[in-house]
Formats: structure tokens, sequence, C-alpha cells
């Protein structure tokens, strides 16, 4: 949908999110489980640690099909991280998200060990050399760790959707998932996206004004390219007269399955239509300004702003709380603006790039018009309160969304609406 759609605040006491949320937690109300994964990563699959806060949510749709994982120690590497959020759909999406879930990192981390010599990684490599590795072009890009990271990505993705058909316990013909994931070694940031789950990037400008950065396009029929190939392989993209916003890609002999997406794991039905399974791989070099990445499933872009989502993870004091208090306002959000439909399951993850807490009112746009009383009233639906309401003020973007600017507390009754 990607409509914009801000959050009605009321205000029902000075009681904090994260200090429920942390309370909650301390009682095993969410409680971390993690497994050691390979070259002894961490495998985290829900809770969070330093520099990592996660949290899904099943929506009103059946099972949840959303599904996400971290990898600390990434490859054996101190500080590295491998994030990746996976969304299913169709009759057994569920167990395509999860499986890719389990299968794309360990096959992405396989690759890269096969591919160093005597097991030697590439920081090690330049670090006995006396050199950064690669080259940085003008714009800051490592141009041969990029290379060298598309390829193994692409790999690893190809071989993960090659396994989805390969006599699995489960069909993936007519299900399958998308994938947005990240790896972060030291300052280098790689992105890979399949399909319309995304990841932002939280950074500061001028006067320390929080600003979103898309890491990633949604990959939807919509896009010129994406419809392009579906249609020269012989797949069919339009919309149904009942959604006529929402193109989808159906095949050329039947009208199904009707995905709202270009790529995807699984889904064989229409592999041979266009459907692809080769990602989009970027890289970022990240700076002393970036503050954390968002990787969410669309259940939370179908609702809310980037703008929306950073501000909400800045002003929760408690970062391990951030990823679940942000799936509390998309729900709402859901259930203000959408009120005759499901509402979408929800995986997010946060990966926070400093251990200070980010909140602080001087990372907050400094030069917002103050000449008004902030409002979210015409499409929220929320129970959070402000701390203090007239530091909370408005201010159109260049899209025309009420941008969120303020430090949000909660009702306390929040966690009892799980």
């Amino acid at each position: 949908m990607g409509a914009c759609c801000t959050t009605h605040i009321k205000y029902q006491g000075r009681h904090h999110a994260q200090d429920d949320l942390a309370k909650k937690e301390d009682k095993g109300h969410q409680q971390d489980l993690t497994t050691t994964g390979h070259n002894g990563a961490i495998v985290r699959l829900q809770g969070s640690s330093s520099f990592i806060s996660m949290y899904t949510r099943k929506g009103k749709k059946g099972i949840n099909q959303d599904a996400m994982t971290v990898w600390e120690n990434f490859m054996g590497e101190k500080k590295s991280f491998f994030c990746g959020v996976f969304d299913g759909h169709g009759p057994l999406g569920h167990k395509v998200s999860r499986h890719v879930r389990d299968t794309l990192p360990f096959k992405l981390s396989s690759i890269i060990k096969t591919s160093q010599p005597n097991g030697c990684t590439e920081n090690d490599a330049a670090a006995s050399a006396g050199q950064s590795y690669g080259k940085i072009d003008s714009n800051g890009v490592n141009k041969d760790r990029f290379s060298s990271w598309e390829a193994r990505l692409i790999r690893a993705f190809k071989e993960s959707d090659e396994e989805l058909n390969s006599g699995l316990s489960f069909n993936s013909y007519n299900s399958g998932s998308t994938a947005v994931t990240i790896v972060k070694q030291d300052e280098h940031l790689i992105i890979s996206n399949l399909g319309d789950s995304r990841a932002i990037l939280c950074t500061r400008g001028n006067k320390n004004r929080l600003i979103p950065i898309q890491l990633t396009v949604d990959l939807k029929p919509r896009l010129p390219d994406e419809a392009e190939r579906i249609e020269k392989c012989g797949g069919r993209v339009f919309a149904m007269d009942e959604e006529p916003h929402v193109l989808r890609v159906w095949a050329p002999d039947q009208d199904s399955p009707g995905l709202a997406m270009t790529r995807a794991f699984g889904d064989f039905c229409l592999k041979d239509y266009g459907l692809s399974s080769i990602p989009e791989v970027s890289y970022r070099r990240l700076t002393n300004n970036d503050e954390f990445v968002v990787l969410a499933t669309d259940g939370v872009w179908d609702v809310l702003t980037n703008k929306e989502v950073i501000t909400i993870v800045a002003s929760v004091k408690k970062q391990s709380a951030a990823a679940k208090v942000l799936v509390y306002y998309a729900v709402q959000a859901w259930k203000s603006r959408y009120p005759g439909s499901q509402v979408d399951d929800c995986a997010v993850i946060c990966l926070f790039l400093k251990e200070q807490p980010l909140v602080s009112k001087s990372l907050y746009d400094q030069d917002h018009d103050h000449d008004h009383d902030y409002d979210m009233s015409k499409c929220g639906g929320s129970q959070l309160d402000f701390a203090d309401s007239n530091i909370c003020r408005d201010k159109k973007a260049e899209e025309g969304e009420t941008v969120i600017n303020c430090d949000f507390t909660m009702d306390k009754s929040i966690e009892q609406r799980d």
C-alpha cells in the first residue's frame, strides 16, 4: 500500500515504553533465543544484544509468515553482523521464510569461507599487507570488496532458492518469501534485497537532524524494468478491479498467483515467467554520523513512513525495546488506517551502530515549524503518550506526510495487549 500514516497520540500518564518492556523482558516475557552457527557465529532468532533489537508479531491472517535472524560475529569476526528479515506468502509461506532464514546465512558464510585461502578473512589479509582491502572510488564505494560480496550473495541466494525446489518436505510451487539482508563489517555495509521488504539507515545531518536513507528499492511490478522483465518472459502484470492501485504478477494462462512483488524465493509457478531470485545488492560505507539500520517486512512499511520509523526507534531510551515499540506503532496504525482489513504480520530488526543510547533532544530536527501543536489524529489510533507536548510539533514533508518529531512515552498497558 505504501500510504503515509501517522499515529494518534493520547495522553495517559508519564509512563515510558522502555520501562514496561524491560520489566517484561526481565520476567522472561521475551527471552533471547540463540544457537551457535557456522564459524562460531551467535545466531539469534529473537531478543536483543548490545547492538541488536528484534521482534516479530503475528497479524490477523493466520500463522505468522514473517521470519528473522541475526548472526553476530558473522564468519567468526568480532562485531560483524548478518541480519535478515523474510516475509513468506502463499499456503506454505511460513515454511519458506523459515527455511531461507536458516539456510541463507549459513550458505553465505560457507561460500566466503571456502573462497578464502587458509581460512584468512579479507580483513586479515589486508591487515597483514598493511593496507585496506580494495580501492575506494569518489563516492566512497570499495569496488573490489563490493564485487566480491555481490558475487557471493547472488550465489548464496541462488543456491538457497534451488534447494527449495529439490525435494524438501514442503512444496514451494505456490509459496515463497521475500528477503532483505545486510552484512556489516567494520565501516562496510552490504545490502541485499529480494522483494518488497525494506532496509533504511538513520543518519544525522545539519543541527543533528535525524535523516532516513532508504537502502533498498521495493521490487514491485510498478517498476518499469521489473514489469518489462516479467512480460518479456511471458508473465502478465495487471491490477484487480477491487485493487486498481496494486499491480500484481500473474501466470500467462491463469489468474494466479497474483504476487505483489517481482522477486522472491520459491514461487516456482512463476520462475519461468520472469520472477527472479537474484537479489539487488548494494554497498554503503558507514560514517560517524550513521546511527542505526532498520530492516522490516511490509507490515511496517505499508503504514509508517521512513521518517516515522527512524523517529520512533530514536525515541526509545532502551535500545533493546526499539523493535517491539516500532511493531506496536505499526499494528495500531493498521487498526486505525485500515479498520476493515486484517493486520499484516510484522518483523523488525534494529542494528545500532553505536553502543550509547541515541535518545537526546539534540538529535531531533531543531528547525521544525513551532507555530502549531502537533496533531496526529487524522490517521492514527495508538494509545501512545507524549512526555512533553510542548516539544512535539508538526511539519509537512515534501511528500505531504506529517512528520513525527517528539519524545514518546507509551501507555503502561501495551504489554497486556499482545
